[in-house]
C-alpha cells in the first residue's frame, strides 16, 4: 500500500457564494494529490506522457461530509492500495486543520498507449518505483 498527504490552502476562487470550496474543485483537488503522489515515487506524469502513456480518468466517486472553507489549510490523504496494472485506483481522504474529515474519493485512471490509444501494462521504471509499496 503506498500513501501520500499533500497539503494546499483553500483559495477565495475555489469556493461559492457560501464561501464553501465549490464541489467541482474537489476533482481539482485530487488531480493536484494524484499528481504529486506520483512526483514522489521519482515520475511525474509528464515523463509517463514522454515514455508514450497517457493516464485518463476512467471513474470518479466523491462524497461529500463537511465543507472546506476559504483559507483553510487542507491535507489530502492519497491512497493506493493495490499494485498498479492497466488501471491504477487513488482513494482520497481530505481534512482541516482540526483533522476533521471533509471529503471522501476515489479515480480509477487506465494506462493508455498513446500511439495505439489502447489500454496497456504501466511502463517497467514505474512497476519498479512502485514495487517497494507492495511487497
Amino acid at each position: 500500500m503506498f500513501q501520500f498527504e499533500y497539503q494546499t490552502r483553500v483559495r477565495y476562487a475555489e469556493t461559492d457564494q457560501m464561501g464553501y470550496v465549490y464541489y467541482g474543485n474537489y476533482a481539482a483537488f485530487y488531480e493536484i494529490a494524484r499528481t504529486e503522489m506520483l512526483r514522489s515515487t521519482g515520475i511525474s506524469y509528464r515523463e509517463l506522457e514522454e515514455m508514450g502513456v497517457m493516464l485518463p480518468v476512467m471513474e470518479m466517486k466523491c462524497k461529500y461530509i463537511k465543507p472546506a472553507r476559504y483559507d483553510d489549510l487542507i491535507t489530502i490523504k492519497t491512497t493506493i492500495r493495490k499494485k498498479p496494472a492497466v488501471r491504477i485506483v487513488f482513494e482520497y481522504e481530505l481534512f482541516n486543520e482540526k483533522e476533521e474529515l471533509l471529503n471522501t474519493g476515489e479515480t480509477t485512471l487506465v494506462f493508455v498507449d498513446i500511439s495505439k490509444n489502447k489500454p496497456t501494462m504501466p511502463p517497467a521504471i514505474f512497476l519498479e518505483k512502485m514495487a517497494q509499496y507492495f511487497e
